[in-house]
């Protein structure tokens, strides 16, 4: 689907410097072994991720966000093979839509791959000095398709947390009215969570047993 493997952006970056002007740190840092290494260790990895909001002047993404009511993930990165594990739930229209796909992480240019709209899709991975929330660069530098996509740990934010959104796209000269917002209270996918968290569950104690 158009766009959900952005919903699943790796904290890989090291943190931008808060001092500096916001556009100057909309720009992907390299990734490291180290960086892997210590995020792998991080309890984050084993979190769960809200979509907040995103604009685009891409036209197939903006079209394919206005279509997206809640979504929220799960994803979990190998640093061997340069993956991450992405589970994500969509809401769209009145439905709970669950995938399940792998990200390839570029690590000298600090991005996020995925082959769709028959090519592969890149996206710069943004981090402010609030480890809560995280952001996705698109073709940041091309006026006619860049955007920027808002991540948090929580289903709402503070209005600190949005105005760091906020501010990024003001810095890229995409108007505050371009945004697409989700909304949380029309998420769908709560009963199917449970029931795979369940079912995962009953399949871990199933194999203890087996040991």
């Amino acid at each position: 689907m158009a766009l959900s493997w952005t919903l699943a952006a790796l904290s890989l970056l090291p943190l931008l410097d808060a001092q500096s002007p916001v556009c100057a740190n909309l720009t992907a840092a390299p990734i490291t072994n180290a960086t892997l290494d210590q995020l792998l260790a991080s309890p984050q990895i084993s979190g769960k991720w809200f979509y907040l909001a995103s604009a685009f002047h891409n036209p197939e993404f903006n079209q394919s966000v206005r279509t997206i009511h809640a979504a929220f993930f799960y994803f979990t990165p190998n640093h061997t093979d340069d993956t991450i594990l992405l589970r994500e739930y969509l809401t769209i229209g009145n439905q709970c839509i669950y995938n399940s796909s792998y990200l390839k992480v570029q690590r000298e240019n600090g991005t996020l791959s995925k082959h769709e709209f028959g090519k592969e899709q890149f996206a710069d991975l943004l981090l402010t000095k609030d480890p809560k929330i995280f952001m996705l660069g698109f073709s940041l530098r091309d006026e006619q398709n860049k955007g920027l996509s808002f991540y948090a740990d929580k289903a709402e934010v503070t209005e600190e947390q949005m105005r760091v959104f906020h501010e990024a796209i003001k810095c890229l000269g995409i108007q505050t009215s371009e945004i697409n917002y989700t909304d949380a209270k029309k998420d769908l996918c709560g009963p199917l969570e449970k029931q795979q968290k369940e079912e995962r569950q009953k399949e871990k104690e199933g194999h203890t047993a087996l040991d």
